[in-house]
């Protein structure tokens, strides 16, 4: 029996197993994570290295220094989580790793390293999309969720409406035609000269400003659940320039407030149009611009109104990390889908 058949039987006993425990590795972008997971809903060990105070000198992610410090940071980071779990590989069943989207360098640094972890121990490796790590997150924050339900995806590349049909089926609703919310939240931030990273910068800041301040455009879409955030992030561009120009103080709160204001409205707005048309039973959100203090407040002000329920992630299950790639692997698992070892990274991996 070659690897391929060996784990394929391993992984197939693993699914009658009570109790399944996955070590998992992200590495898409700038945090080198490594989770323990079992049964894809208890954390037993979720260990974050940040790679933020590396790009900070250059104002964002820059790919070469991050698949170095990925490189320097892998072992280290599983080697924390089995000893924050009080365990060695052995109460191990099966692998995860982040394969797509993300830094091509930066995902080939945790699929080998995950490659070579899974045939030294002979243990199934499970491929996840990181997308769905996110959309994940809120099963270990909600053990009582279940598909399906409609998902905001929100961050730094991606702005996305998905219906959750069941675990890994999912059916795209809208999304963004430009910019995603987080990327327009770092340019904003530059706008600003606010330091990197850009996003929770702008929203600390606007929490001391009046979001009416100024008047910017709302984003309009021909699809009823699409995004853009192109032209507000010009028209914010445009409003800094000609405060500039005309030698007038820029008040930063205010513009920040502004900004943050006319993103999440929108994002709100169409989030809720979509759950009610199609009729979905709850709401969830998911991505680090999940953790923006207003999009927090303001879609559960909204889904308190329309009678909807609302899940999101514990705020550090918001950006990116190990433990929700552990979740979406247990019911990849579940569904017979372990990666052989030509696995490779796929950087513009879509979710549907």
């Amino acid at each position: 029996m070659d690897f391929e058949q060996a784990m394929a039987e391993k992984a197939a006993n693993l699914c009658k197993k009570d109790t399944v425990r996955i070590l998992s590795l992200e590495s898409s972008c700038d945090e080198t994570a490594a989770a323990i997971i079992e049964n894809g809903r208890k954390i037993c060990a979720n260990v974050i290295f940040s790679q933020i105070d590396l790009h900070a000198l250059y104002g964002g992610v820059v790919p070469e220094i991050a698949s170095r410090a990925h490189v320097e940071a892998c072992d280290r980071v599983i080697d924390q989580a089995l000893a924050e779990a009080g365990m060695t590989f052995d109460d191990i069943d099966a692998l995860a790793v982040t394969y797509g989207p993300g830094l091509v360098g930066a995902l080939l640094t945790g699929v080998n390293c995950m490659k070579g972890l899974s045939y030294a121990l002979q243990k199934p490796l499970i491929p996840v999309n990181h997308i769905e790590g996110h959309v994940s997150a809120n099963y270990l924050t909600h053990p009582d969720l279940k598909p399906p339900f409609v998902c905001l995806v929100v961050s730094g590349g991606h702005s996305h409406l998905v219906r959750v049909e069941d675990y890994g089926v999912y059916t795209l609703l809208g999304q963004t035609f430009d910019d995603a919310a987080g990327e327009a939240f770092d340019k904003a931030a530059r706008v600003l000269g606010l330091p990197y990273p850009g996003g929770p910068r702008i929203d600390a800041l606007a929490e001391e400003g009046n979001p009416h301040a100024f008047q910017l455009p709302h984003p309009h879409t021909e699809g009823r659940y699409d995004y853009s955030f192109s032209g507000l992030k010009t028209a914010f561009l445009n409003l800094a320039h000609k405060a500039e120009q005309k030698g007038e103080p820029l008040n930063k709160a205010d513009m920040a407030a502004t900004f943050r204001y006319a993103v999440v409205s929108s994002l709100v707005d169409k989030a809720l149009l979509a759950a009610k048309e199609t009729h979905a039973p709850a709401l969830a959100m998911a991505g680090g611009v999940s953790a923006n203090r207003l999009l927090r407040r303001m879609m559960q002000e909204a889904c308190d109104r329309a009678g909807l329920p609302l899940y999101m992630p514990k705020l550090r299950l918001c950006t990116d990390n190990g433990a929700m790639i552990g979740s979406a692997a247990y019911y990849r698992l579940l569904r017979g889908e372990i990666a052989p070892l030509t696995l490779n990274a796929q950087p513009a991996l879509r979710l549907v």
